[in-house]
């Protein structure tokens, strides 16, 4: 069933929320990296007011709030910078539901957008809660989900909200599905993953679902070492290392690095999630950054996820020559290793 595509939601004089996924490090917030969070969101937003939407307020989480309203975690900290990367004027409420949501809205200049308090100050954000979801829903016309990178949790501004409005799919979101859907059952071949870091308990499902898909799946990092050690078997298009730069096992050998390579090179698809070693730390980086050549000159369509993966591209220097940029760590791994997502299904739902 296909989403609801946010053409289809009449926005004209509509208050709309907007789930995005601001959940930045504040260390790195004028890095590309994590500024790439807030960019995802600017071509829903400036679409929406084009289309007539009369007001516009944003809702994330940020970080992991261990008591309701640290000022360490307050979204107030990065005001500024998604003023700076939406270029246009933002105004902060302490608040996601309440008056002071309600007043803020009334008062909101024109073209400005409100940015709400962190979502997860609020105990019945991850309880999902359908009181404090009515809550969240209750000063707003139409939602939109912009966060692909938290449609996978089951919480209530993602899964509840989306019920009580009018919903529809952000225009990175949507595009973010179709091309990961392209990927489980179109993809161009030869089709090869790439498939590192260091959790085999969350990369085990997809190292399983692309050996039945794709030509090659290329495993590398510390879910390499776990998967031998564990005596671990996978069929025959699965390639665990053939050497190691030492015995310590931090980063993939010479001979492993050429010949995954040579496969990468001749690839029309590329999915690529976590490093092949310990890339933060010099000299092992090596294979990390051989295969990201290797992917660079393909002519592959390329699809690279995961926080670990976007920092390599980072540090390289070549974030944005990449074809496309999953959002979504957790949620692109189990969307494309088959599972379905709360946060996706619920606006299937209301299609």
């Amino acid at each position: 069933m296909a989403l609801r595509e946010l053409a289809s939601l009449e926005v004209m004089r509509k208050k709309v929320l907007v789930r995005v996924d601001f959940n930045v490090e504040l260390r790195d917030v004028a890095h590309i990296q994590e500024g790439y969070k807030l960019e995802v969101a600017k071509k829903t937003i400036d679409t929406l007011f084009q289309s007539g939407a009369k007001q516009i307020a944003l809702l994330t989480h940020f970080g992991r709030p261990k008591k309701p309203f640290d000022p360490a975690f307050s979204t107030a900290q990065i005001e500024s910078e998604v003023a700076r990367v939406l270029e246009r004027e933002v105004k902060f409420v302490p608040a996601c539901i309440g008056d002071e949501v309600v007043t803020a809205l009334e008062t909101l200049p024109s073209q400005a957008v409100l940015l709400l308090e962190n979502v997860r100050f609020y105990p019945g954000e991850e309880a999902n809660d359908p009181v404090f979801a009515k809550a969240l829903a209750a000063p707003f016309d139409c939602y939109v989900n912009e966060a692909f990178g938290v449609s996978h949790r089951a919480h209530a501004s993602v899964t509840t909200v989306p019920t009580l409005l009018p919903s529809a799919a952000g225009l990175y979101l949507f595009e973010e599905l179709l091309r990961l859907d392209a990927l489980k059952t179109s993809p161009d071949r030869p089709a090869v993953a790439i498939i590192g870091g260091a959790k085999i308990e969350t990369k085990l499902p997809l190292i399983q679902a692309f050996q039945e898909i794709y030509d090659c799946v290329l495993v590398g990092g510390k879910i390499a070492n776990e998967a031998i050690d564990q005596g671990l078997t996978f069929n025959e298009k699965v390639l665990l290392p053939r050497d190691f730069d030492s015995p310590q096992r931090l980063d993939i050998g010479p001979m492993t690095a050429a010949y995954f390579a040579q496969i990468i090179k001749k690839a029309k698809t590329i999915v690529w999630n976590g490093p092949m070693g310990k890339f933060e730390e010099k000299p092992y980086d090596i294979g990390t950054n051989l295969v990201l050549a290797a992917i660079l000159e393909s002519e592959a369509n390329v699809v690279i996820g995961g926080g670990e993966s976007l920092a390599v591209l980072e540090q390289a220097g070549v974030f944005h020559k990449i074809g496309f940029v999953s959002s979504g760590g957790g949620a692109m791994l189990e969307y494309l290793s088959g599972k379905t997502l709360p946060g996706i299904e619920v606006l299937r739902a209301t299609v």
